[in-house]
């Protein structure tokens, strides 16, 4: 992949996993620049995080990877991609269930902008039954999850979820 090539990994990141990471820093690697496109208000989640703390979690797991910028967004994904001059969307892959729904997506977006292609980033093996969604049910419910998000995130669903007595 040409390394002059901009792309963008979207999502609302709440809260950012390791599996997020591992995507991200694995395509920054493929691509010249990363640009981590932070959904603020999404359409069909309620966020746990407000933006700002979503966004200074990335930025923490993040800093130090020259070529990975995090930014905040409420347009269209494509839209955001044009406003970055980026030809490709970032996604990750963890199972079939997750191809349905971002092949949909992938064919909407050519439809709306058919100069940005969409590439699919398989999640690593150790990664693959990670979800935000997942992370949070266990931090609710007292499980440990140090493991499967950034020390910051972890602090933070602490605070949200004490631990039972």
């Amino acid at each position: 992949m040409p390394r002059n090539i901009t792309a963008i990994c979207p999502g609302t990141f709440d809260p950012v996993t390791v599996g997020h990471l591992d995507i991200i820093k694995r395509g920054a690697t493929k691509f010249g620049r990363v640009i981590v496109g932070l959904i603020e208000v999404p359409q069909r989640k309620s966020p746990l995080f407000s933006p700002d703390e979503r966004e200074a979690f990335l930025k923490e797991a993040l800093s130090g990877h020259d070529n990975i910028v995090v930014d905040r967004f409420n347009e269209l994904v494509v839209e955001f991609a044009i406003r970055w001059d980026a030809h490709v969307i970032l996604k990750g892959l963890r199972a079939i269930s997750d191809f349905e729904y971002e092949f949909a997506m992938a064919q909407l977006n050519r439809k709306l902008a058919p100069d940005i292609e969409t590439v699919f980033m398989m999640a690593s093996p150790e990664h693959s039954f990670l979800s935000s969604s997942g992370v949070r049910e266990i931090a609710a419910f007292g499980g440990s999850v140090e493991d499967l998000v950034p020390p910051s995130v972890a602090r933070r669903l602490a605070e949200v979820y004490p631990p039972r007595r």
